[in-house]
């Protein structure tokens, strides 16, 4: 078994086609990319933690687009999730929606993890910087004390900024990254 990371993968989403100049025709076409290449990078036996904002657009057609992936599926709920605890939605019906769809767990704000030898903390939002202008959700950020972040959220804006590792689809070929690939770029950075 081995663990990979994947974020704002905007199932659904026409317009982040446009926004992330995504090589694809249309929305269809963006869904089945991500999840052949999802399932061409993941045996049934990997974990997959998604570190937000997985589905948008009808969420009804969306959603269960997760029970085609391959992997053990956590999901650190993000903005755009409508099982984010700081959302406008009704959390706990949604996070029942989302277990159904395929996520074993799902996890809100920051959790801590380990990256090889570097203590580390998971999070849809990064210590710092967006994919606006100005930064969003200041409250809901980790607190920088040191540790490389794994996060999403600014989609192609950086693959790694200081210890900040972007984790999201359009910055890894679309498909979800090892823990090793991750860990040598990381270093390769420093």
């Amino acid at each position: 078994m081995a663990r990979y990371w994947t974020s704002d993968l905007h199932l659904g989403h026409a317009n982040i086609i446009r926004y992330c100049r995504r090589p694809f025709a249309n929305v269809e076409k963006m869904n089945d990319a991500l999840i052949e290449r999802w399932n061409d990078t993941i045996a049934d036996s990997d974990e997959v933690w998604v570190l937000g904002d997985f589905a948008l657009g009808t969420i009804a057609h969306t959603l269960p687009l997760a029970r085609r992936l391959r992997g053990h599926k956590v999901l650190v709920a993000g903005n755009h999730d409508r099982c984010w605890a700081k959302g406008w939605h009704s959390t706990s019906k949604w996070v029942e929606r989302y277990r159904d769809a395929g996520f074993a767990e799902i996890l809100q704000g920051t959790v801590e993890v380990r990256l090889g030898t570097h203590e580390a903390v998971a999070c849809h939002l990064p210590y710092n910087g967006d994919s606006h202008d100005d930064d969003r959700f200041v409250d809901e950020r980790p607190v920088d004390q040191g540790r490389v972040l794994l996060h999403g959220h600014v989609h192609d804006t950086w693959k790694i900024n200081g210890r900040q590792i972007n984790v999201g689809t359009d910055v890894w070929d679309y498909r979800p990254v090892s823990d090793e690939t991750i860990l040598e770029e990381y270093v390769r950075s420093q």
